[in-house]
């Protein structure tokens, strides 16, 4: 009997592991938006299939499930921790960067180990995802050894000494795990980050990914510690509402993050200095802020105020909006053409979207609006034009065709 108890008290000890191990897994993959780019819309979780859309080309993600045939149950912990740490597919070869194994190869042993562990828990979904489509040379997988060689340094975060422990935990998610220099910081015609300029905003399909520094017009500066921790939280604060892909990265990673990791966040970037220096900006003319201003009160004042105040967590501030003065227009105008939904995770009962207006104004008026609302209350951003706004109109009526 006593043998017998020994026995069952060492299989409890090693399910008690087990299970220890796949919840620590299941957090590393919340920090690192696994969920979010490996489920397609619709599809089976991290099942893959997502399209990755890019200058390069469209990536699909793979399929991690513990499939033995389309997904990864025939991988090691070896193999795992190679495609994490080295970027090295066992099925693949070398991985393109869409996987961000330049941010994750900071995850440690231990962490890699415990996320196949969870990552081998959830069920088996047989999901054999789209091919690649990268035109050649690009799709020789073979070259990535010459861009690794240029662009991607292995090894653990190295913290800061001079700084806090806050702000060394928020510079390994930031960098590490939760990649957010991926869609915020401007590529190179290699598609390699500019270090030089990290954070500082890029394009990511057809959405313009804000400057996180402290730039006093496009960037957090204007936001408080608390500001960021809501927004990574709820998708809202008193300035802004989610758009766009952040909307599934506050859905599936930061809403799910303990507190003190997205205040260690929070510390982080309220401390990164402005990196894009101010050029002069063009004066829009008085007959398109004339015209703006004629669009905007028969459209958007009901919502936004004469002055662009808005009402604090319902209907976006405008007047000295980040993302409103942005250098780049591409949001302002979406979010003109196609509309905005309040964020699901904080969503209320009478909480109304912002309806689309690409049927109710014309690119001219779109592009007037735009310019209006980036100039006015103070705001300051170069002017949008009726070509920029019919671009992005194609754009998306392509994205809705394919």
């Amino acid at each position: 009997m006593r043998i017998r108890l020994i026995v069952l008290g060492i299989l409890l000890g090693f399910a008690s592991g087990s299970s220890a191990a796949q919840d620590d897994g299941k957090y590393l993959t919340i920090l690192g938006d696994c969920s979010g780019c490996h489920t397609a819309e619709g599809g089976q979780p991290y099942a893959g299939g997502r399209a990755l859309k890019s200058p390069l080309g469209t990536f699909y993600t793979p399929n991690i499930t513990p499939d033995r045939e389309t997904g990864i149950g025939n991988w090691t912990t070896d193999d795992f921790w190679r495609a994490l740490h080295d970027g090295i597919s066992r099925s693949r070869g070398h991985l393109y960067p869409a996987m961000p194994y330049t941010h994750f190869t900071m995850y440690s042993r231990a962490d890699s180990d415990a996320m196949f562990a969870y990552l081998q828990s959830l069920p088996a979904v047989a999901n054999a995802p789209p091919k690649n489509k990268v035109p050649f040379p690009l799709n020789v997988r073979f070259l990535m050894v010459f861009w690794n060689a240029l662009y991607f340094h292995r090894g653990a975060y190295v913290p800061n000494p001079a700084k806090s422990a806050e702000w060394n935990r928020g510079a390994y998610l930031v960098t590490g795990p939760g990649h957010c220099g991926d869609c915020h910081t401007p590529k190179n015609w290699l598609y390699a980050d500019k270090a030089e300029l990290a954070l500082t905003g890029n394009i990511i399909e057809n959405w313009w990914a804000a400057d996180l520094t402290a730039d006093p017009r496009e960037g957090l500066s204007g936001w408080s510690k608390a500001d960021i921790v809501d927004y990574l939280k709820t998708g809202r604060n008193e300035h802004l509402m989610v758009a766009g892909p952040m909307a599934g990265v506050v859905a599936q990673s930061t809403s799910k993050m303990h507190d003190d990791d997205v205040a260690a966040i929070a510390a982080y970037l309220k401390d990164q200095p402005p990196r894009i220096k101010p050029v002069p900006i063009a004066e829009p003319s008085r007959a398109v802020m004339a015209m703006g201003r004629t669009q905007f009160r028969a459209h958007c004042q009901d919502c936004h105020n004469y002055d662009g105040t808005g009402v604090p967590r319902r209907y976006p501030t405008l007047d000295g909006a980040p993302t409103v003065q942005s250098r780049d227009p591409t949001t302002v105008i979406r979010i003109v053409l196609s509309g905005q939904k309040p964020p699901a995770i904080s969503a209320r009962p009478d909480d109304k979207p912002m309806p689309a207006f690409a049927e109710k104004m014309n690119d001219e008026e779109i592009a007037a609006v735009a310019t209006y609302v980036r100039n006015s209350w103070g705001n300051r951003a170069p002017p949008v034009s009726a070509k920029q706004v019919s671009d992005l109109r194609k754009k998306l009526a392509q994205k809705e065709s394919e």
